[in-house]
């Protein structure tokens, strides 16, 4: 089995050399950059399972690379660093992307538990091979390209948001999903009893996705549960 990679995005140089050690020591393999241009050059050539990325970096901030790599549909988890102990901070990190937060300075083992339950996490939501267009009847949806195609013509652009809704949506096609469980895995947050949030990027992909939204033929309601994607 091949090692899992993990970039580590970090300028203070004496966490980089405990965490590429504690990470190497565990059978990881490591990859390090000090600036947040640095990360989103090599993330490419990396192509790694995880980032650890610091909030606080010279010139781009950890924020706006958080926000680049998701805008570039690298769906990886990315564990924020930081100093600062704010509530803000966190909100606006899970708010672009980002899976999780630890504020420095923070317990080695527990750096290891969060990132193994996110690997985790991703090998049993994960289904082999990337989904790359779904076809909803006479609707084409190209996920690679971020479009919805429908039969009168008409494309549509998606969000990345709405993107991965999607995509575990239809991983999980024909089976009941919670909002709670689409609040975890494609939002991230992992407590929150915000779940009007899901209603609302519901509505709106059904809008694009459903020739008859007010009636919805694939992406359907369960009451009291949540919803599903009905696929053939």
């Amino acid at each position: 089995m091949s090692k899992k990679k993990i970039l580590i995005c970090e300028d203070e140089p004496s966490l980089v050399f405990t965490l590429r050690d504690t990470l190497e020591n565990e059978g990881y393999e490591v990859f390090i950059v000090e600036n947040g241009n640095d990360a989103i050059q090599r993330i490419p050539e990396f192509q790694p399972d995880l980032m650890l990325l610091d909030i606080m970096l010279p010139g781009m901030s950890g924020f706006e690379v958080c926000k680049k790599v998701r805008e570039m549909k690298f769906n990886f988890p990315i564990i924020m660093l930081t100093a600062r102990d704010q509530e803000i901070d966190k909100v606006t990190g899970l708010n672009i992307g980002a899976d999780d937060y630890m504020t420095k300075p923070f317990g080695v083992k527990e750096l290891l538990a969060r990132i193994q339950a996110r690997l985790r996490r991703i090998s049993t939501y994960s289904k082999p091979g990337p989904i790359e267009s779904v076809t909803l009847g006479e609707v084409i949806i190209n996920l690679n390209q971020s479009k919805v195609e429908r039969p009168d013509g008409e494309e549509i652009d998606l969000t990345t948001r709405e993107v991965e809704l999607i995509r575990f949506l239809v991983a999980n096609s024909n089976e009941p999903v919670s909002r709670d469980t689409l609040l975890e895995h494609v939002w991230r947050y992992e407590y929150s009893t915000n779940t009007r949030t899901v209603d609302v990027h519901i509505s709106k992909l059904r809008s694009k996705i459903e020739l008859q939204p007010d009636d919805p033929r694939y992406l359907v309601t369960l009451h009291g549960v949540g919803y599903m994607m009905k696929m053939p």
